[in-house]
C-alpha cells in the first residue's frame, strides 16, 4: 500500500492551516488535520480524468486545459 506522508513541520502547517479555520470552515479544518494525521492512501486516489469519466463528463480537449 502506497501512502503520502507528510513531515513533521508539513503536519505542523497543516494543522495550524486547520485551527484557522475551525470557527468559518469546519469542514476544511476536518480535512486539513486528516491530512496531517493520516497522510494520502495513493491506492484510493483517482486522477482528474478518471473522476471525469466516472461522472458521465465528456474527455477534456487539449485546448480547454489550463
Amino acid at each position: 500500500m502506497a501512502r503520502l506522508v507528510f513531515d513533521p513541520d508539513e503536519q505542523a502547517a497543516l494543522r495550524a492551516d486547520a485551527r484557522d479555520h475551525a470557527i468559518t470552515d469546519p469542514g476544511v479544518a476536518y480535512v486539513l488535520e486528516l491530512l496531517a494525521s493520516e497522510g494520502v492512501d495513493l491506492e484510493k486516489s483517482a486522477d482528474w480524468e478518471d473522476l471525469r469519466t466516472r461522472a458521465g463528463l465528456p474527455a477534456r480537449e487539449p485546448s480547454s486545459a489550463a
